[in-house]
């Protein structure tokens, strides 16, 4: 059926031409399969005859292609043609694949589209077996191939008001064409692994233009195309070395982008996935491009209020760097304190959970330079109302490395920490956190018991200072309202006075 749709198609006039145009739109720029001309933009992807869905990329396929003096039909079999005709047949079929069907509607195209599913699978199956050769014609329609039908705007479908992503409880939106699109993930995957593949020839093809619309792609609300787009991107940025700095560059953007303008993108927690990996492979000592990725790009990914969809990849990210250069740690402990959540309580235990990770790895000598600023935030959880931000601030005094740092600086944290555990004594409303708080007021009074006592006495002068305070200041009210009260009297017969005056002057 599909052959004889496409012997009506028209054909070009030249003698050896062998394309057939998709469109009633004629292209702006010939173009030979051979000749490894990549893709463009220029035509329009039109057929009402097959029902072709529009796309941005547009959709050149040949009907046949003369090999070896006979014409290679695209549904014929490998198997079926000489291993000097293979290579033309697999540029037939990638070309075949160019045609893009609407999957909205079950019942359209059935056959052609299953007709479209084999020749994918045949693909993958020819590329796995090894006996493809990636020649500058076959990379040229494996791009445009992929380009047709993987490049395509997402159609909005959330609030402008209520950023996306932000509850972990969301149903994920899953693409009708998904058996079509798993297959071309699958094939330029398999591509992309080949040791034959020349990434010299190939990023004539695979530009930054391609990459780009490939990280656009990662904000597909189907989950399973944004784990496809995980192992696409590591395969590239592993293949193809010229285009590092690039893929950097361009995710850094789209961080900034996430973060500073539109907060909404469902592929941050892949994303960074991907950079985990990446880097673990950082050389050292790092780059100064690297640690302002770090500092740039990562730290401010706290901000947004969807934290929670993406914190573990990002907490990873970070101690990646940590690892690697230990100073780095008072840098993003400084940026924890910039980016502080104070309205959002499950944000802060995961930044309290964060930090705990960060302090395992930082030195005394860095610890000293951020501690004050630090333990008054830590002061601000123990008196959280919020019972579990509470527990979790107490349960940092656990951690054995946390515990030997403050006790090398209990001078410093100490008269903090103990002012605000006796708030919590006095005013805290959970049976929990008390107890927690008993509990640590008994560790400050192990670790040094002259300095809790002298912290203590310091804590009862100025509460009694305080209190001494606030009764003066009550007293201080109570004359000026007694004084108020005593001249209103007076004020209203002075007034009674100045109203009849005029008439004992008349009279």
């Amino acid at each position: 059926m599909l052959k004889q749709i496409l012997a009506k198609l028209p054909r070009k006039s030249s003698k050896n031409d062998t394309l057939v145009s998709v469109g009633s739109d004629s292209c702006n720029s010939a173009t030979d399969l051979d000749s490894g001309i990549p893709y463009t933009t220029t035509c329009n992807v039109i057929s009402s005859r097959l029902n072709v869905v529009k796309r941005k990329s547009w959709a050149i396929f040949p009907a046949s292609i003369t090999a070896g003096g006979y014409l290679v039909e695209p549904h014929v079999p490998f198997k079926d043609v000489p291993n000097a005709d293979k290579q033309s047949l697999f540029v037939s079929k990638l070309n075949l694949c160019c045609l893009v069907y609407d999957f909205s509607d079950p019942s359209k195209n059935c056959t052609e589209k299953d007709l479209k599913h084999q020749i994918l699978l045949e693909l993958v199956d020819y590329v796995g077996s090894g006996s493809a050769k990636f020649t500058e014609s076959v990379i040229a329609a494996l791009c445009k191939m992929c380009a047709v039908n993987l490049f395509r705007d997402f159609p909005p479908k959330y609030s402008s008001h209520a950023p996306r992503g932000e509850s972990e409880d969301e149903e994920p939106s899953f693409d009708p064409a998904w058996s079509h699109l798993q297959l071309v993930y699958d094939l330029f995957l398999r591509v992309l692994t080949q040791n034959n593949l020349d990434a010299k020839l190939a990023k004539k093809y695979i530009d930054h233009s391609f990459i780009l619309r490939i990280l656009e792609l990662f904000d597909s609300e189907d989950p399973r195309e944004r784990d496809c787009l995980k192992s696409v991107l590591h395969r590239l940025y592993g293949k193809f070395m010229m285009h590092r700095p690039f893929i950097r560059k361009a995710v850094s953007n789209l961080f900034y982008r996430f973060v500073f303008e539109t907060e909404r993108h469902n592929g941050i927690a892949e994303l960074l996935e991907v950079f985990g990996s990446v880097i673990s492979g950082f050389a050292l000592p790092l780059k100064e491009e690297h640690k302002m990725f770090l500092s740039r790009a990562l730290i401010p990914l706290h901000k947004p209020k969807s934290l929670g969809i993406y914190h573990q990849q990002l907490s990873y990210c970070i101690l990646q760097f940590v690892e690697k250069e230990q100073k780095l740690a008072l840098t993003v402990i400084k940026g924890l304190l910039k980016y502080w959540p104070v309205t959002s309580s499950q944000k802060e235990l995961m930044f309290l959970s964060e930090l705990e990770e960060l302090l395992e790895m930082i030195n005394n000598v860095d610890f000293e330079k951020i501690m004050v600023p630090l333990f008054r935030r830590i002061a601000c959880c123990l008196n959280s109302s919020h019972f579990q931000v509470a527990e979790r601030a107490h349960l940092l005094w656990n951690n054995d490395h946390v515990l030997n740092l403050i006790a090398y600086n209990r001078h410093v944290i100490m008269p903090m920490i103990l002012s605000a555990l006796e708030w919590n004594s006095r005013n805290h409303w959970n049976k929990a956190v008390l107890n927690l708080t008993q509990n640590l007021r008994k560790v400050f009074s192990e670790m040094d018991e002259e300095l809790f006592r002298a912290c203590q006495s310091k804590i009862e002068e100025e509460n009694s200072r305080t209190s001494l305070l606030a009764e003066k200041r009550r007293l201080t009210w109570e004359r000026l309202e007694t004084a108020a009260s005593c001249q209103r009297p007076m004020s209203n017969s002075i007034s009674g006075a100045i109203e009849s005056a005029p008439c004992a002057i008349t009279c």
